[in-house]
């Protein structure tokens, strides 16, 4: 019985003849597009959550007192006048719909602890990058040196 294992199988790409090696560029190309969206994504949802912590540093009992107006969002482009009422709890969107009632420095904790987790994210998926760019470009590197090889051997036999 053999055994089956999960574990990519190396292969040198030198050894790989050009067509080859131009379907592992576009393998590569795929998944660094990938990577760089995801990658432009979590920092677009590190800015939320840094938006987020701003937003509740504006929330103060100061603000109660003075009887302001405020704006209220109800949706991205709809924002109704209101007024604070509880300036020590705030509702905090915890994902997929589901929102809960915390104090100003629950839902400070719970946004940082956020902005921290897709920091740390950030920095794993920049390494992954950075790696897959330096395979890319040694892939490109050889199949250049392979083209040029194709090149010259044809013009030796032209010649």
């Amino acid at each position: 019985m053999a055994s089956s294992s999960n574990a990519p199988q190396q292969i040198n790409v030198t050894d790989l003849d050009v067509p080859q090696l131009a379907e592992v560029r576009r393998q590569l190309e795929e998944e660094l597009t990938h990577l760089s969206n995801s990658y432009a994504q979590l920092r677009q949802a590190q800015a939320k959550f840094r938006a987020c912590i701003d937003n509740v540093g504006q929330v103060k009992p100061e603000n109660k007192e003075i009887d302001k107006t405020i704006l209220v969002p109800l949706t991205n482009s709809l924002y109704v006048p209101g007024k604070l009422n509880d300036t020590e709890h705030v509702i905090v969107d915890v994902g997929t719909g589901y929102y809960v009632k915390k104090t100003r420095a629950q839902a400070l904790k719970h946004y940082e602890s956020k902005v921290e987790f897709i920091r740390t994210n950030l920095e794993a998926l920049q390494e992954t990058i950075q790696k897959k760019q330096e395979n890319m470009n040694y892939l490109i590197n050889v199949l250049q040196m392979k083209l040029q090889q194709q090149a010259g051997g044809k013009e030796a036999k032209a010649g």
